[in-house]
């Protein structure tokens, strides 16, 4: 697949001088750069924990998900403004 990025040109003349280097084209180490990052952050504790969640909701009925965002949204309301301050 073909895509167009904006990348920064400082960053841009170094990947282009890592990968002469290497002796591998721009496209492979992006394509290698990017698989890498991508199978870190499947491994990795997340920063944010609740991350771990993320999806997990995939198959609950819409209607249940409404149910939930409400009590959600009716606990917020809930919060006291002096707590936050």
């Amino acid at each position: 697949m073909k895509t167009t990025i904006e990348i920064p040109d400082d960053l841009f003349r170094e990947a282009k001088a890592v990968a002469a280097r290497r002796g591998i084209s721009l496209k492979s180490l992006v394509t290698n750069s990017l698989r890498e990052s991508l199978s870190a952050s499947k491994s990795a504790t997340p920063d944010r924990p609740w991350m771990k969640f993320y999806g997990c909701l995939n198959d609950v009925p819409a209607e249940e998900l409404a149910n939930i965002s409400q009590r959600i949204e009716d606990e917020c309301e809930r919060v006291d403004e002096k707590d936050w301050a």
